[in-house]
């Protein structure tokens, strides 16, 4: 995983997030954690995270306290 640090037309500059191993001209390279490195934007990967997974109770919290809310609406309006 890669921190995108600097955004050009001919290359992004990025900071590595972890430790990993990266071809260079055929040869392994071992990067560092926090080391720089600029990299063609063809050769990035774009991965998109999920928010978190709402656990059940709280969603049906959530839901609870919008029914009651809409209740005490309707009954302070006078409607039932």
């Amino acid at each position: 995983m890669v921190k995108v640090s600097t955004q050009s037309t001919g290359g992004w500059i990025v900071e590595a997030l972890e430790p990993f191993t990266d071809l260079v001209n055929g040869e392994r390279v071992e990067v560092k954690q926090g080391e720089r490195r600029n990299v063609a934007v063809n050769l990035l990967y774009k991965r998109k995270g999920l928010p978190p997974i709402v656990p059940e109770h709280t969603y049906e919290l959530k839901m609870e306290k919008k029914l009651k809310k809409i209740i005490d609406e309707k009954s302070k309006s006078g409607e039932t």
